[in-house]
């Protein structure tokens, strides 16, 4: 049985299952009639020109988890930022993991979506936000609609400012084999609100994994945002990740990431402009080898006037790795004095690896500032030689380069303990020793 019938079937006794969310049946019923109409994307559809999803489709994933496994914090002491004090909401395939988790309600919401639509006190957030910001008719978030049940919710009340960073971690132990993990989170800031978010899945072992996950995020005036992918995942392990921002009046909203590892990974990050005078800032940091693939695909829609989007992403592909950018941005016949800059940079290690890079504008307005690019080469001979006649080796030589390179994104990561973190792993991933922090 091919995975489409398997989670049409599946859904049948999800749907009949008494919880918190069938007061989503409704939404969840109408996505997976999308779902059973358009199937997995192909690359007969122009988005997926460049990502084939046949590999995936023929595995057989199950979507529910046949153990609870619990987990010790010295299992994954790696993959937790330890050495800042934040709020934590950790799960195990797809279980909430207590032991690992600090939530809250003391002046601002950090706790399980499952709770919020089990408790009638969420009731109005969860009527008036969810799955209003996704796109209806794309079939892998409707598939994620279809199967809520748990994920990250966050809700941070008018002027406030949220002190300590939140870590939204999933893990896959491979205790449950093939299995398709589909979180849903639903954050929103109201009015004058501050937060830091960093989000991370990760695998525990060399199974096949597959993360299909959907977030919300709401900015409403002047609330500002800034969250942090963290993808270094194992190459037996593939992410879809949709994330959909609606932006209201004088807001800004900054997403970092950082794809440094795992057999598929498809990056959709969308940000919806309802008002005038908003910000949204997208930078990246992608850094391959072997046969990982990774694949960026954000747009940003302009309907305003006065607003601005910044995009700067940075790739370094090796081996046999390949690389996608597909960025968009559309400026509504309103949106004047719109100042939209998009920048997508490549680095080719060797002649195995690959890169399909595709910026686009499409402006119907007529007073406005936008500008894209892309380019694609290799390490500056002249820059490597100069490095190494002053006794550096070549791979040391060749780090330095790559930091210089990602420098300009890796700067403005505001947690100073991630941004350490951050520079590890670029270290590790270019097996170089360097003894400073960008």
């Amino acid at each position: 049985m091919e995975l489409k019938e398997t989670l049409l079937s599946s859904f049948l006794a999800f749907d009949a299952e008494d919880g918190p969310q069938n007061k989503l049946q409704k939404h969840r019923r109408d996505a997976i009639e999308v779902f059973e109409n358009q199937g997995f994307p192909t690359k007969k559809l122009e988005d997926w020109k460049y990502t084939s999803l046949r590999g995936l489709t023929k595995e057989s994933f199950s979507v529910f988890p046949k153990k609870e496994v619990s987990l010790k914090l010295d299992n994954v002491r790696d993959y937790i930022l330890q050495d800042v004090d934040t709020y934590k909401i950790v799960f195990v395939d797809s279980v909430y993991n207590s032991y690992l988790s600090e939530t809250t309600h003391d002046g601002v919401d950090v706790c399980l979506l499952s709770a919020a639509l089990s408790k009638s006190k969420f009731s109005p957030i969860i009527k008036k936000y969810f799955n209003t910001a996704t796109t209806k008719d794309d079939s892998l978030t409707a598939l994620n609609t279809a199967f809520t049940c748990e994920g990250a919710y966050i809700y941070v009340p008018k002027n406030k400012v949220v002190e300590k960073p939140v870590q939204i971690i999933h893990f896959s132990t491979g205790k449950n084999p093939n299995l398709l993990l589909q979180p849903r989170n639903l954050i929103v800031l109201d009015k004058n609100s501050e937060i830091q978010i960093i989000e991370r899945h990760q695998s525990l072992d060399n199974n096949n994994s597959f993360t299909n996950v959907v977030t919300e995020i709401f900015n409403e005036e002047n609330a500002q945002l800034d969250y942090y992918k963290i993808q270094n995942d194992k190459n037996s392990s593939s992410l879809i990740d949709s994330t959909f921002i609606s932006q209201q009046k004088n807001s800004h909203a900054k997403v970092h990431t950082f794809s440094f590892g795992g057999k598929l990974i498809r990056n959709n990050l969308n940000f919806y402009h309802h008002d005038k005078n908003i910000c949204s800032t997208m930078k990246g940091v992608t850094l391959l080898e072997e046969r990982q693939f990774v694949d960026h695909h954000t747009l940003v829609h302009h309907a305003h006037p006065n607003c601005e989007s910044h995009q700067d992403y940075k790739g370094v592909f090796s081996e046999n790795s390949t690389g996608v950018f597909n960025g968009k941005i559309i400026v509504e016949k309103e949106a004047q004095k719109t100042n939209a800059f998009q920048q997508n940079n490549n680095i080719l290690i060797d002649d195995k690896s690959s890169i399909n890079t595709k910026p686009q504008l499409e402006i119907f307005a007529d007073d406005v500032k936008c500008s894209h690019g892309c380019t694609i080469g290799q390490l500056d001979e002249d820059a490597l030689f100069y490095l190494q006649s002053r006794g550096i080796p070549k791979k040391e030589a060749q780090g330095l380069l790559m930091y210089a390179f990602s420098n300009n994104v890796l700067k403005s990561v505001n947690i100073d303990s991630l941004k350490k973190r951050i520079n590890k792993l670029i270290a590790n991933k270019l097996k170089v020793n360097i003894g400073f922090d960008v």
